[in-house]
């Protein structure tokens, strides 16, 4: 058997071992709202598009994205997160019932609204949508204090019966590295791995197994300019691999793909899977930590792991609005082409 069929063959009883292993999402949960208008005039009033209404659609987003890819991937999982009592957090309840995902985690709060980013996306009837303008509607404080006790009460409980504790941190309050700290104090965790995807605070979080940044997030926590400089890139992994004391690291370079590090293997420069014209990239870091987690959960290493991510990173950017992969689209995308390393 050649190499490349036998890492296939790896990659492919890991990703059939997704439903049996149990991943618990603690998560900023996010509704993605997309509105689409067909172009009607341009208005009297200003020199603006005056669109008819069509479409609208609320779709899982930021935590609950990663939940639902999860979810799609045949992995069992267990989101804990906090709703609002309006119509997107009960979309978003109800997305997760369709997909057979637990809600008993998710926090409903009437003091809390639920954090909704709304697409207005305008085109002709036949042609390709494009985004106008994005309006993001966000609760005025964090979750309080007796709903921050809920979710680390919540997230142990869960995260003890899983593989993996996987944290979306999206700074809206939800899973910071206080409640974090919360969940794994006096052994909460009991040893459970955690892998990080947290946008704006990465560098805050200690004791994390693995984490997912992409190139700008790297760059805007250590304040240097990666570029096209592959030994800046490995140096400025190698500081947040030291600083957070990481087993492994996974950073997306969008068409470049991505680079896995570890302590103890070289790094893995994985090219792009597919078409480097992205359709929509709304959504495809939650697809690449869901992929990247599940497959760990499977028992993968970092490298295999970041393959499988990168796989299905590949496909959902092909495809329109907040989107998944699921597990035979992943097996698929093994049979259509070989995991592919870059030298250096």
């Amino acid at each position: 058997m050649s190499k490349h069929l036998k890492v296939t063959e790896r990659l492919r009883k890991i990703v059939e071992a997704f439903p049996k292993v149990t991943v618990t999402v603690l998560g900023d949960l996010v509704a993605d709202e997309f509105i689409f208008g067909e172009i009607s005039r341009v208005s009297r009033e200003a020199p603006v598009l005056i669109l008819k209404h069509r479409e609208r659609s609320i779709m899982p987003g930021g935590g609950a994205n990663a939940v639902s890819n999860l979810a799609d991937l045949g992995v069992n999982v267990l989101p804990v997160g906090v709703v609002g009592d309006d119509e997107p957090g009960r979309l978003l309840l109800k997305a997760f019932r369709h997909k057979h995902v637990p809600v008993s985690g998710v926090l409903k709060d009437k003091s809390y609204t639920t954090v909704t980013k709304t697409r207005i996306l305008a085109g002709m009837a036949h042609t390709a949508r494009q985004q106008v303008v994005r309006l993001d509607r966000e609760p005025e404080t964090e979750p309080n204090r007796h709903l921050k006790r809920e979710l680390v009460l919540a997230a142990r409980e869960y995260a003890r019966a899983s593989d993996v504790l996987l944290i979306s941190d999206y700074g809206y309050g939800a899973a910071t590295p206080a409640i974090l700290n919360a969940v794994r104090y006096k052994g909460g965790l009991q040893g459970v791995p955690v892998v990080l995807d947290s946008r704006y605070r990465m560098l805050q979080y200690s004791g994390v197994t693995a984490a997912t940044p992409n190139e700008p997030e790297v760059e805007e926590a250590l304040g240097v300019r990666i570029g096209h400089d592959w030994r800046t890139l490995c140096a400025a992994a190698d500081q947040v691999m030291s600083q957070m004391k990481l087993q492994s690291l996974v950073i997306t370079r969008g068409r470049d793909g991505m680079v896995a590090f570890t302590r103890r293997q070289k790094p893995a420069d994985i090219p792009i899977f597919g078409s480097d014209q992205a359709a929509d990239v709304t959504g495809a870091g939650d697809t690449v930590i869901a992929t990247f987690t599940a497959a760990l959960a499977a028992g993968a290493g970092a490298e295999d792991a970041a393959h499988l991510a990168n796989y299905a990173g590949g496909i959902v950017v092909m495809k329109r609005g907040t989107a998944t992969v699921s597990q035979q689209e992943l097996l698929q995308a093994l049979d259509h082409a070989p995991p592919v390393l870059r030298s250096h």
